[in-house]
């Protein structure tokens, strides 16, 4: 199967989550209003009885504001004992797998041949089109198909990709971790911190910027699904996220502590503050 296949064959699967998770038109509660930004925001899901947000075009400039107000006020609250644990279990994993870092990636650099056709698949600039492919498609669907909560969803989508990457590209800023790939296969990999570009956008490896966008985008998903009678989305989402962040490693991007505070950064702070009740 040749690179254009395979290529074709990702787009298929977002293309599927994109349309198949809705209600049938029947099931609806009600059709888009012309203008999205008055549609209502119900605390809990009608259909499963779940607690839910909703997001419009209207509130999503203040959201994200909130949203990154709680983020960035999040130490204030750890401070207080808050979510100390889960984040306690994040940071004692990044540190480990730190530490780990240049015993584990001589071994992927040197295999690194050996996933030549799994990497063609996942390729970073087609990764970053399959994230960015997820919302848009739902958006699409949504409207075509006069179903809201499919609007709202690729919304919240949106939302958590930015939500996670502002904090994400401001730890690449500060870390300026050097990539693997910036590293000779034989080389030092114990000395990789504020060696890096200055540019967070490319010259910064820790964290995985690709790991952060798509757990946030695959989380707002699995987690707005999963309770509607379809176990599969969750499990297909967060293997499609996974897929993608383990060959950040194998590509040579980045290191495995790199994928592992980006996938927590996207999973954590999609389910924890992007899908919050309001």
């Amino acid at each position: 199967m040749d690179r254009i296949a395979k290529y074709l064959l990702i787009n298929a699967v977002c293309l599927w989550l994109c349309w198949t998770p809705n209600q049938s038109r029947a099931q609806a509660s009600n059709d888009l209003p012309d203008a999205p930004g008055q549609m209502a925001r119900p605390a809990v899901d009608t259909t499963t009885g779940v607690p839910q947000r909703e997001a419009t075009w209207r509130s999503l400039p203040g959201d994200f504001l909130h949203d990154q107000k709680d983020l960035w006020t999040f130490p204030l609250r750890l401070v207080k004992g808050r979510n100390l644990v889960p984040t306690l279990l994040v940071v004692g994993g990044t540190v480990g797998l730190i530490y780990a870092d240049p015993h584990d990636m001589p071994y992927f650099r040197r295999h690194e041949k050996n996933l030549d056709d799994v990497n063609d698949v996942f390729d970073p600039m087609i990764t970053t089109g399959e994230v960015i492919a997820l919302p848009v498609g739902l958006l699409a669907a949504g409207y075509i198909r006069h179903d809201d909560r499919e609007v709202n969803t690729a919304l919240l989508a949106a939302e958590a990709y930015g939500d996670s990457v502002v904090v994400n590209l401001a730890m690449k800023a500060i870390t300026r971790r050097q990539r693997p790939s910036d590293i000779a296969p034989n080389g030092d990999y114990s000395d990789t911190f504020f060696n890096g570009g200055k540019s967070p956008f490319k010259g910064s490896s820790f964290p995985s910027g690709h790991s952060t966008a798509v757990w946030s985008v695959a989380t707002v998903v699995a987690e707005r699904y999963r309770h509607r009678g379809k176990p599969w989305i969750p499990v297909l989402s967060y293997t499609l996220a996974t897929a993608i962040s383990f060959s950040r490693i194998t590509e040579s991007a980045h290191f495995p502590s790199d994928v592992w505070l980006g996938s927590a950064l996207g999973f954590s702070i999609a389910k924890y503050q992007t899908l919050k009740p309001r």
